[in-house]
């Protein structure tokens, strides 16, 4: 497993824009989510399904 890193919100903003990164929510709720998403992210519970086919070397981004 990679380390955790912390990394400015422009750099983020970036990463996912460029398709390098996938942006996740960490709201348990998608009721949350859907108020206060960000451009570009994918609520948990879709990640949680969608983890299994993840590459592997995809940097992930949670908020």
């Amino acid at each position: 497993m990679s380390p955790i890193t912390l990394i400015e919100a422009r750099n983020a903003f970036e990463h996912v824009k460029n398709n390098g990164a996938l942006l996740i929510c960490a709201y348990d709720s998608d009721e949350k989510f859907h108020k206060l998403r960000l451009d570009g992210a994918i609520p948990l519970s879709e990640f949680r399904s969608l983890s299994a086919t993840v590459d592997k070397n995809k940097e992930l981004i949670f908020y």
